[in-house]
């Protein structure tokens, strides 16, 4: 078996791993995305609750309708934080796959590198052997030829 057909499943498993990797990457960069579309919301619905509290408080709602509002917003407030930090988990999430990804994709390039390489030598390899065959037929040929001769 030549190198190239022993390295073949040692790409494989090259390959299996740069996509695994990839894949894990898309999930966490999927995971990222919707949890700052979250917080996108609850900051909105936080700012909206905000401005109906600051409303009502000019328009005279009641002391106890103000409280609630205020207990309410800290609520949201807590929410908004809490998702923030999840925010902030997920990027670092994406940073630490990316990284994993990023060399999972430079081993199996450099394997895929090195394998090329081999083939190429292997290809030559098969060439010259070929064309020294085809030297050593000529001779052969130009000898009975002139053996036939005399």
């Amino acid at each position: 078996m030549t190198r190239t057909g022993r390295m073949a499943p040692v790409q494989q498993v090259m390959d299996d791993s740069e996509r695994r990797h990839q894949q894990r990457l898309a999930d966490a960069q999927r995971r990222l995305a919707e949890s700052e579309l979250k917080l996108a919301e609850l900051q909105r619905y936080h700012l909206e609750y905000a401005q109906a509290f600051g409303q009502r408080a000019t328009t005279g709602a009641t002391g106890m309708m103000l409280r609630d509002y205020q207990v309410f917003l800290g609520r949201l407030a807590e929410a908004v934080r809490q998702q923030s930090q999840f925010v902030s988990r997920a990027r670092e999430e994406v940073a630490v796959e990316m990284h994993h990804w990023q060399g999972a994709a430079q081993r199996a390039k450099a394997l895929g590198t090195v394998v090329e390489r081999w083939r190429g030598e292997e290809r030559r390899e098969v060439e010259r052997r070929d064309q020294q065959e085809t030297d050593e037929r000529a001779q052969q040929l130009l000898g009975q030829a002139l053996r036939s001769r005399n």
